[in-house]
C-alpha cells in the first residue's frame, strides 16, 4: 500500500491498520510516522538528539518581547492552522482560528508558537533509509517562495546552501541525525527554517519530519537522475541502498499552478477547467533524464470540475536547466504559453516571480512577498498592446466562426455582394475592466481592419489569427467558451469577455452587501443584526478548500441582514450579509 502523498500517508493508524491486514506498507515504521505526527514532541525528540531546535512558546504566555510569532498547528501540514502576530492584543482570535482550522483539517486542533523570522528560508532535506542501517542525505530543496505558509515554487538545489560555505555538509548530518534517532526507513522529508540575517548566515533550526514524499519530489528525481518512488517499493521490498547516492547535477524548479487569485487575498477558484495545455512537455510524471526541458505532473484535464472540497493545486510544472536562470526562465516561458482556460489561476504571479531579478540572484526568502510587493508581483503578462492586439484576434475569429456557421453561404466568397460591406464592431472587456472596440469588415478577399493602419491581417481561422505589426508577425490562438474568449499568443495569455451589443438588465449588488467571494462552507458568523460595525471588521468565515477566508464589513454601519448560516453552503456571489451607514439625521422624537 502506497499512501501518496497526501493526509493518509502521515496517519499513524491508517499505517498501523495496512499492516494488520497483512499488507506490506509503503513507508517508515508506525512508532516513526507517530513521533514525527506531532510537532510539539517531535521537537522534544529532536532536541534531545542534538538537533538544533527554535524555543517552542506557549500561546497563553507569550510577551511583547517575543513578538513576532507564528502560531502553528501541531499537526497536519501544507500551511493549514498557521498564522503570523504581530501584536499581543491580536494573538487570542489568531490561535482560535489556528485552531478552528487544525480541527477541520487534521482532527486535532492542538497549537504552539514559535519565534517567527520574517525573512527565513525554508531548507529542506531529502532523505531515504533502508532496513539495513543505510540512511542517505539524497540532496536539499529550497521553499522559501510561499503564500499563506504553503508552498508554490521549489527547487533543488538551495541558492542559500550553495552560497554558505559548510553549509550542506551541516545539513546533510542533521537530517540523517533526525532519521536515526527514530529508526526511520523508506522516503522522508526533514525541513529547516534557515537564517540569512548579518551574523547569523547559515544557522539553521528544525521545523517538523514530514514522513512521506514531498509534492516537490519531483526537483530532486531531476537533479539526481534517481526515481523516489521505485527507491520506496525497493526499501519496502527489504532491498539495499548503495553506500552513496548519486551526485546532483543542475538545477530544477517546481512551480504549483493554483486555481486560484493572488490578487484578491489568494481567493480559491472552483468550477469547470476547459482546457490546461502547457506546450513544450517532455516528461509527464516521470524524469527529464537531466535534460533541459519541462516535465508536467497533473491528474487534471480538459473540462475537468475543481471541488471546493480539496487544495485548489491543477499542476505542478517542473523544469530542468543546466543554470539556476535557464531552468527559471524555461519553467516562465512555458507557463507564458500555456493554454488555461476556465479558471483564474497564479500563472502571472508565478512567471513574475520567476523572472524577478531578485529571485535570479537567489534572494529568495520567505518574506518574498512583503519585500517586492503583491501589486508589482501580480502585474498582468500582456501589455497594452497584446491587449489590443488579442481583441482584434478575438473579433476576426469570431467573424470567420460566423462565416463557417452560416452553412452553404459559408462557402460564397464575401465579395459577392451588390453593395459594400459596412464596419462590423465588436466589443470586448479586459480583466482589468478596460473595454476593447475592434471595427472590420468583409472584402473580396476576406476580412480587413478599416482605421488600424498600425496593423495588418495576415490570415484569419476560427481558432487561428495571425496580424503584423511593424512587420512582424504574431499568431494568435483563440477560444471561446460563451462569453469568455481566451485568445494565447508568445507575447502572453489574455482572457477577454464579449460584450453584447444591447443592454442587458442591470445586476447590481446592492451597496453594503457582503458578498461571497467563492463557494463555501460559512463556519462563523461574528456579529448580529442590529450590531454597530467598522469598516474591515471580519463579520463572517467560510471554509474553502479547508482554509479559512474572512468576509470583512465594506464599511461603518449596522448589521441590518445576515441571510445565512452556520454550517450552510453558499455559492461564489451569494450574497452573506448588508451592512447599512448609519442615519446621519435627527432621531425620532428630536426637535429639528
Amino acid at each position: 500500500m502506497h499512501p501518496g502523498y497526501g493526509f493518509l500517508s502521515e496517519n499513524a493508524e491508517f499505517a498501523a491498520a495496512v499492516q494488520e491486514a497483512g499488507l506490506t506498507w509503503v513507508g517508515p515504521p508506525v512508532d516513526a510516522v507517530r513521533a514525527m505526527g506531532s510537532k510539539i514532541e517531535s521537537k522534544k525528540l529532536m532536541a534531545a538528539a542534538g538537533v538544533p531546535v527554535l524555543e517552542e512558546l506557549d500561546p497563553d504566555a507569550v510577551t511583547t518581547a517575543q513578538l513576532p510569532v507564528l502560531v502553528k498547528a501541531s499537526a497536519g501540514g501544507g500551511g493549514r492552522g498557521m498564522r503570523v502576530v504581530h501584536e499581543l492584543s491580536a494573538l487570542p482570535a489568531e490561535v482560535e482560528a489556528a485552531r478552528r482550522e487544525a480541527q477541520s483539517a487534521f482532527g486535532d486542533p492542538t497549537v504552539f508558537c514559535e519565534r517567527y523570522l520574517p525573512t527565513g528560508h525554508h531548507v529542506e532535506v531529502q532523505v531515504m533509509a533502508d532496513t539495513h542501517g543505510t540512511v542517505w542525505a539524497v540532496g536539499e530543496r529550497e521553499c522559501s517562495i510561499q503564500r499563506r505558509h504553503q508552498k508554490i515554487i521549489e527547487e533543488a538545489p538551495s541558492p542559500l546552501v550553495e552560497r554558505v560555505p559548510g553549509m550542506r555538509a551541516k545539513l546533510f548530518d542533521a537530517a540523517r541525525l533526525a532519521a536515526s534517532a527514530i529508526g526511520y526507513t523508506g522516503a522522508g522529508t526533514v525541513e529547516f527554517l534557515a537564517d540569512d540575517s548579518p551574523g547569523r548566515e547559515g544557522e539553521f533550526y528544525f521545523l517538523e519530519m514530514n514522513t512521506r514524499l514531498q509534492v516537490e519530489h519531483p526537483v530532486t528525481e531531476e537533479t539526481t537522475g534517481l526515481d523516489l518512488v521505485e527507491l520506496q517499493l525497493m526499501i519496502a521490498d527489504c532491498g539495499r541502498l548503495d553506500t552513496e547516492p548519486p551526485p546532483a547535477q543542475g538545477y530544477s524548479i517546481e512551480a504549483r499552478l493554483y486555481a486560484e487569485d493572488p490578487a484578491h487575498g489568494w481567493q480559491p477558484q472552483a468550477g469547470v477547467m476547459h482546457t490546461i495545455e502547457v506546450p513544450g512537455v517532455r516528461a509527464q510524471f516521470d524524469s527529464l533524464g537531466q535534460r533541459t526541458g519541462i516535465r508536467l505532473d497533473s491528474g487534471i484535464v480538459d473540462g475537468s470540475t475543481v471541488s471546493i472540497h480539496y487544495d485548489p493545486m491543477l499542476a505542478k510544472v517542473v523544469s530542468y536547466g543546466a543554470t539556476r536562470r535557464q531552468a527559471a526562465l524555461v519553467l516562465a516561458d512555458a507557463l507564458v504559453r500555456a493554454r488555461l482556460h476556465g479558471l483564474r489561476t497564479n500563472r502571472e504571479l508565478l512567471v513574475n516571480v520567476l523572472r524577478h531579478p531578485a529571485f535570479l540572484d537567489g534572494a529568495t526568502d520567505t518574506g518574498f512577498f512583503d519585500t517586492h510587493g503583491m501589486a508589482e508581483l501580480s502585474t498582468p503578462l500582456a501589455d497594452t498592446a497584446t491587449l489590443r492586439l488579442s481583441a482584434i484576434a478575438a473579433a476576426l475569429a469570431d467573424a470567420e466562426h460566423n462565416r463557417a456557421s452560416a452553412g452553404v453561404f459559408s462557402s460564397i466568397p464575401s465579395g459577392w455582394r451588390n453593395l459594400a460591406s459596412g464596419y462590423q464592431v465588436k466589443t470586448y472587456r479586459d480583466d482589468a475592466d478596460t473595454e476593447h472596440r475592434v471595427e472590420y469588415r468583409f472584402t473580396r478577399t476576406g476580412l480587413a481592419l478599416p482605421g488600424d493602419p498600425v496593423v495588418q491581417l495576415v490570415s484569419a481561422d476560427v481558432d487561428q489569427v495571425v496580424l503584423a505589426q511593424d512587420g512582424v508577425a504574431h499568431g494568435f490562438t483563440v477560444a471561446r467558451h460563451g462569453p469568455d474568449v481566451y485568445v494565447d499568443s508568445a507575447r502572453g495569455p489574455v482572457h477577454l469577455v464579449a460584450l453584447s451589443r444591447f443592454p442587458e438588465p442591470s445586476s447590481a449588488v446592492e451597496q453594503g452587501s457582503l458578498v461571497a467571494p467563492m463557494p463555501g462552507n460559512v463556519i462563523r458568523i461574528g456579529a448580529e443584526v442590529g450590531d454597530t460595525v467598522t469598516a474591515g471588521q471580519p463579520l463572517i468565515w467560510l471554509e474553502a478548500m479547508k482554509m479559512e477566508h474572512t468576509i470583512a464589513a465594506p464599511a461603518d454601519g449596522v448589521l441590518t441582514h445576515v441571510s445565512v448560516n452556520t454550517g450552510q453552503q453558499v455559492e461564489v456571489g451569494a450574497i452573506l450579509a448588508r451592512v447599512e451607514a448609519p442615519q446621519n439625521g435627527p432621531a425620532e422624537g428630536d426637535s429639528p
